[in-house]
């Protein structure tokens, strides 16, 4: 395996297939796998309708279900809230986090901050972009569509246990 700790950035709102094949990448690529869950002083709005502690359950229950052995090698999951100064945002990240040695990621402005401290940036096969997004898993629950079409079944089961749908429908109403 190339590197010995990957860093997976994301808000994770909600965690969704597309951030299981990314971790599934990650885990391909290196011997163990941190899931920064970004934002995490953020809840309770339109675009970050989940705290920090659902987005780490739902997570943690997905892949326990999908990883099986591999689970393991998910060194660490940890809150990160955002700091409002990009140029020292990786930097910021090694005092949050267990030490790393590479980052994936699909973002373009975290791939700049990561290569401009001199990390390597694994760029994932991006798994149905345009289908499996938060922001459109997002507004399909709220529209009455079919958002559980990129979830997860154990996280959907664990996001209708805390009323997702009726938080962001009545988050998106006022």
């Amino acid at each position: 395996m190339a590197y010995h700790r990957i860093v997976v950035p994301g808000r994770f709102q909600p965690p969704h297939l597309g951030h299981l094949n990314l971790i599934r990448q990650a885990l391909e690529r290196a011997r163990e796998v941190i899931i920064a869950v970004g934002s995490a002083q953020e809840s309770f709005t339109p675009t970050n309708p989940l705290t920090a502690g659902e987005r780490i359950e739902a997570l943690t229950l997905m892949l326990r279900e999908e990883l099986g052995k591999d689970y393991f090698r998910v060194f660490n999951i940890s809150p990160v809230p955002d700091i409002a100064m990009n140029k020292v945002w990786v930097q910021y990240l090694r005092m949050m986090l267990p030490r790393f040695d590479s980052v994936i990621t699909g973002n373009e402005l975290v791939a700049i901050l990561f290569e401009d401290m001199g990390y390597p940036v694994l760029r994932p096969k991006m798994y149905m972009r345009g289908e499996c997004s938060g922001t459109l898993i997002r507004k399909l629950a709220v529209s009455g569509g079919d958002w559980k079409k990129c979830i997860h079944p154990v996280v959907a089961e664990f996001l209708e246990s805390i009323g997702f749908v009726e938080r962001l429908r009545r988050l998106t109403r006022g």
